[in-house]
């Protein structure tokens, strides 16, 4: 008997790291897969502008949770190892409170360790020590039940967490959130606050981002690599990879709506005109582009739009390649100002730029050797409000300019800026670039301990429509936007079979057991 699989048509809308890994493992499995970008390359969110003449990784920097890239590229016949070249960072992060105060972490924890009894003294680093090992506990107990299944609900979690899981959580008391647990652990507030900062790579405060956000830190200890290139190179490898395994994929290709008949979705139709029919569609782009019909009336009732008080995190960058001094920066650096509590409350309280903002500033030409290059390639980042009622204006921008700088300047650092080697990025820059977003990066900000489970899986209303991407669970980042697109092809997959159409998707592997196995159904 024929395989139907092989007669599916599957059109994924969106060339970033959830869309590219969606179409490379729908194609692995014999399905006819397109992939449509606007742009005219793949990465989407892993962007690469040319600043004087250098590629400047100006999206995401940070390379971690290998396993979920080298099950990727082993559930397509691929190594990891032969498509990319990977360095381990022995430094995962150097972080600055002023001229004299400066504190390693280590991939080593013991190094780290280390570092910390000399920074704050040997009671600090026992606490560290308790910390990370209760920052395993909830990793562990939420890797499978959340992170790798697909739409998890209260009751499924709870089902699959068990005795040893469900007490895991409630040792961090349900209704806390991550600044308050972190307080029980460190008395130096500097570490408080340098380890508050990991709620941000969900585009969160830690004033109302839930405990469990702690698991961070151990995804950060199992490793952070830099990959050769920058971080686009993975996006082009997947999109090299993709096409040998007979996706098709079109550049400068907008789709302007999904189409739909009989009341599932039915394919696309591009800003030229073109219409491209398929029996599903995987979008790769906000959800919210969706629910306020950027893709056309009929795929509207398909996700519900973000309201603006559930919007993530935006950033104001600068992309640089200019001559630094001053301070001796590592790949991946952060510069720290006294009131933590302030960049939030401006942010998410008063919708405006923080006046006394954290600076991360990712160096991209350092942390693996001894190189001191003439200039670096910088990416210098501060937390920023989404778009709202009432644009950024210049000045203020110029203003948050003005701050961000004199605090690296006070750290000892100094960038010599000119308006040939700076390309500045603001909340509105991003919302052009990513339409329905409003300029929020991270899709939902996770707030309170149940949005965790108010994030949309891989399915929607519209039969046949399906999703992935960082604003989708498991949520955002560049492991989490893959997984999106595994556990989208996976449900895709299992809806083509019926005897597996009703059961729950559950990617398999893992840091602890890694599989070449695509997904699986639980």
């Amino acid at each position: 008997m024929a395989d139907p699989t092989r007669a599916h048509r599957v059109v994924v809308v969106g060339a970033g790291i959830g869309g590219l890994v969606a179409a490379l493992q729908l194609a692995q499995r014999g399905l006819q897969v397109t992939l449509l970008e606007a742009a005219d390359v793949p990465g989407g969110k892993l962007r690469q502008p040319l600043v004087d003449g250098a590629p400047i990784d100006s999206g995401p920097t940070v390379f971690t949770m290998r396993w979920v890239f080298e099950q990727i590229y082993a559930s397509a016949g691929a190594r990891l190892e032969d498509e990319l070249q990977l360095s381990s960072l022995p430094v995962l992060a150097r972080h600055a409170w002023g001229a004299q105060q400066r504190l390693d972490l280590f991939a080593d924890p013991a190094r780290s360790r280390e570092a910390i009894a000399q920074f704050a003294g040997p009671a600090e680093a026992a606490r560290f020590v308790d910390f990370c090992r209760q920052a395993r506990a909830v990793y562990d107990a939420l890797e499978g039940p959340f992170i790798r299944s697909q739409s998890p609900t209260l009751a499924s979690m709870a089902g699959d967490l068990g005795l040893r899981g469900l007490a895991v959580l409630a040792s961090l008391g349900p209704m806390r959130n991550l600044w308050e647990v972190l307080g029980k652990h460190f008395h130096d507030p500097r570490l408080r606050q340098l380890f508050a900062r990991y709620a941000t790579y969900c585009g969160s405060s830690p004033w109302q981002a839930p405990a469990t956000l702690m698991l961070v830190t151990q995804v950060e200890l199992d490793g952070v690599w830099s990959v050769e290139g920058g971080m686009h190179a993975l996006a082009a490898s997947l999109a090299a990879l993709a096409q040998r395994r007979g996706v098709r994929i079109r550049y400068r290709a907008p789709v302007a709506a999904i189409e739909t008949a009989g009341g599932r979705a039915s394919g696309v139709r591009l800003a030229s005109g073109e219409q491209i029919a398929a029996d599903s569609v995987v979008f790769n782009g906000d959800m919210s582009a969706l629910g306020l019909g950027l893709l056309g009336a009929g795929a509207q009732r398909a996700a519900r739009p973000l309201q603006p008080s559930q919007r993530s995190l935006s950033a104001l960058t600068w992309s640089l390649h200019a001559q630094t001094g001053g301070f001796p920066l590592e790949r991946h650096n952060v510069f720290f100002q006294s009131d933590y509590r302030s960049e939030f409350s401006d942010i998410f309280g008063r919708g405006r730029l923080p006046q006394s903002p954290t600076v991360y500033v990712c160096a991209q030409d350092r942390g693996t050797g001894d190189a001191n290059p003439e200039r670096d390639r910088l990416l210098v980042l501060v937390n920023a409000p989404p778009e709202g009622e009432h644009p950024l204006t210049d000045t203020e921008i110029d203003a948050c300019e003005r701050h961000s700088f004199s605090l690296l300047a006070g750290c000892g650092l100094t960038v010599r800026r000119t308006p040939q080697n700076s390309l500045r990025t603001s909340p509105a820059d991003f919302a052009r670039m990513f339409p329905g977003s409003a300029g929020s990066l991270y899709g939902m900000a996770t707030h309170g301990w149940m949005s965790a489970f108010a994030r949309n899986g891989a399915t929607t209303r519209l039969p046949g429509l399906y999703l992935a991407g960082g604003s989708v669970h498991p949520g955002p980042g560049v492991p989490m936007a893959a997984m999106s697109g595994q556990l989208a092809a996976a449900t895709l997959m299992a809806h083509l079979d019926s005897t597996s159409r009703w059961r729950r998707v559950r990617i398999s592997g893992g840091t602890s057991t890694p599989s070449p196995t695509a997904a699986t159904t639980a």
